[in-house]
This record gives structure tokens, sequence and C-alpha cells, in this order.
């Protein structure tokens, strides 16, 4: 299989004939990238490489559905990304660990601080699970995974200004429904 051929003119030329070699190949190109990105996102490397083997699982299903609207790249990033949030989210909703009880002695003050705190994180989870998938999913490309503007924009084929509109939009949501939160 000519490996100079782009991902795009593999999956034409070879999904149909030789499949096992088309994937094989891409397999190989995004292996370590799909890895890292799940490795970044849940911190835990038996979990990033099971979910590396899902994800290539996942998208070897759907190859022939690819319809090449974007790259491959950016196909796969973004199914890899869904798949860790997706998988993330599950495991926050059924945790079955329990917190450590902490036998430091602490004072009035930072109990205080320690409740508004996490009364503070409370309304932020509150109000976030309020937004619409895509604009939770914008905010949190950009805020939680440290992509650019322009990285958001090749991945969901948008222009930057776009992109930055909807995450202007989605900020002030965001603290408006928190101050609402707060007040009442």
């Amino acid at each position: 299989m000519d490996t100079y051929m782009t991902d795009e003119e593999m999956i034409r030329q070879y999904l149909p004939h030789n499949t096992t070699q088309c994937f094989e190949t891409l397999y190989n190109r995004y292996v370590n990238k799909v890895y890292h990105r799940c490795l970044q996102m849940t911190k835990d490397s038996d979990k990033a490489e099971d979910f590396t083997q899902d994800i290539f699982i996942k998208v070897f299903g759907k190859l022939e559905g690819f319809q090449q609207r974007s790259s491959f790249s950016t196909w796969l990033y973004s199914i890899s990304y869904n798949y860790c949030a997706d998988q993330l989210r599950l495991a926050k909703r059924f945790s079955t660990t329990q917190l450590e009880e902490s036998h430091e002695s602490t004072t009035y003050e930072d109990s205080m601080e320690t409740q508004l705190r996490e009364e503070s994180y409370q309304v932020m989870q509150q109000v976030i699970g309020t937004l619409s998938p895509q604009e939770r999913t914008i905010l949190r490309l950009k805020y939680e995974d440290g992509l650019s503007i322009d990285e958001i924009a090749q991945l969901y084929d948008l222009k930057i200004s776009a992109v930055k509109m909807r995450l202007k939009r989605s900020r002030a949501k965001v603290q408006q429904l928190c101050v609402q939160r707060f007040v009442d």
C-alpha cells in the first residue's frame, strides 16, 4: 500500500478491496496521537490504552460512512474527544469511589472558604449542564482541552469569527445563569 497517499485517497482506493491493509495503515498513522489525546483527558495510561482501542474499533466500524466533509484526522479527533468525554461523564455518574476523610484540623475560615468553593463548583456544574451539547463542547474544547480558536474552527468547519462569537455567547450565558443561581 502506498504510504504516501493522503488518508482520504487511501480510504477511497483501498477500503472497498483491501480493508485490512487500509485499517492497518490508518491505525499506524494515528494510534499514538489518539492515545496521547486519551491520556491527556483521562490522566490514566491504562484507560487511555483501552479508550484508544475502543475508538479505533468504533472508527473502523464507521469508516464506510466517512463522508469526507472534513479531513480524516479531524473526523478521528472528533470521535476520540467525544468518546473520551462520554466515558469520563459516565464514570463520574457511576463513580463508586469514596472520598477520603481529612484528619487535618481546619480553621473556621478555611472550612467556610472550602464550602463556598464547593458550592460555586456545584452551581457551575449545574449551569454548564443546562447548556446545549454544542455550547458545552465548544467551551470544553477551549478551556479544558486548551484548543486554539483556529483548531476549533477547523474541527467544526467554521469561520474563526463564528467560533469567537459562540464562545462569547456561551460564556455570557454561563455568567448570567450563575448570577441568577446565586441571587435566587
